[in-house]
């Protein structure tokens, strides 16, 4: 079995804990999640097995969704739920106007500082071991960007948003930040990932919809190949003695190629090379132009 399932992450486990659980049901080793989710988060937890863990780093999960509810009112340390509380101000000016105001000033690249409980690492070391122990590191900022955040309901000292947002965003951070512009802090009391790239939660099986799929042996309908996860990159379909000289390694020659999807290829730019509707590896164009097409081209990954 290769490819991914999309798993809706229950609260209280970490990814690890449901990479774990899957690797347990299918009696596989090879399993691995594609982006962290916190212990407190749900949601869109993609996993890949066997050879779809070959894909994970050709995945365009550069854009990604979340519904979340933050406590307007209450800023702690963690920016969450989990955490302490550093103080408590009044909240009741903030009206659903005045919320909108605050959400355009993070609309669009923006910077943000990570939260001290996080894994980034400064020096090696993970900031939540500093944060533990009761240190403040200096942090860089990191640019992100915020594609769209929208008010979806406000019932002070709650406010629930949606938010689209690029990959390494902190939503927890945010809320934090949203908080001290409207100058009473806040922090997440709630968050669910809805989609990661081409993953949605209309896709997702919770644990125990996974469980009994495997023992009904009906996982399969459940299963995103490679092929169709790496559906954003351009697709040369190959024919039959393509097929076998980049399985022994060689890159096909362009007479071996039937048909190119899209528009030319650019230079630096991944694409899929298949045979119908099976992903044979993942290549990159190294030059736009030249005297053959096998040598302005090398394979990252052969799917075998």
């Amino acid at each position: 079995m290769d490819g991914f399932f999309v798993i809706d992450k229950p609260e209280g486990l970490t990814s690890h804990d449901v990479v774990s659980f899957v690797r347990r049901v299918l009696r596989t080793k090879k399993a691995g999640h594609t982006g962290t989710l916190d212990p407190f988060a749900t949601g869109v937890l993609p996993v890949a097995v066997g050879r779809g863990t070959k894909a994970i780093p050709f995945l365009d999960e550069s854009m990604k969704e979340y519904r979340a509810t933050m406590r307007l009112g209450v800023a702690t340390d963690t920016q969450d739920c989990t955490g302490n509380a550093l103080f408590e101000k009044e909240f009741r000016h903030v009206s659903g106007q005045l919320l909108l105001e605050a959400f355009t000033m993070f609309t669009g690249k923006i910077s943000q500082i990570p939260p001290m409980y996080s894994a980034v690492k400064i020096g090696g070391v993970p900031l939540y071991k500093h944060a533990r122990k009761g240190i403040e590191i200096i942090r860089p900022a990191r640019d992100i960007e915020i594609r769209s955040l929208s008010l979806d309901k406000l019932e002070l000292p709650f406010a629930t948003f949606t938010v689209t947002c690029s990959r390494g965003t902190y939503v927890r951070t945010l809320a934090n930040d949203i908080g001290e512009t409207l100058g009473c802090g806040a922090h997440l009391t709630q968050l669910r990932r809805t989609r990661s790239g081409r993953f949605n939660e209309q896709q997702a099986m919770n644990l125990d919809e996974f469980m009994e799929n495997a023992g009904k042996s009906s996982l399969e309908g459940f299963l995103i190949t490679p092929y169709s996860a790496l559906s954003d990159l351009k697709d040369l379909q190959l024919d039959e003695e393509g097929e076998k000289r980049v399985f022994n390694g060689v890159i096909p020659e362009e007479c071996n190629i039937i048909e190119l999807s899209g528009r030319e290829l650019l230079k630096g730019e991944k694409f899929r090379l298949s045979r119908g509707a099976r992903l044979i590896a993942v290549a990159e164009r190294t030059e736009c132009h030249g005297p053959a097409f096998s040598q302005n081209t090398r394979l990252l990954r052969v799917f075998s």
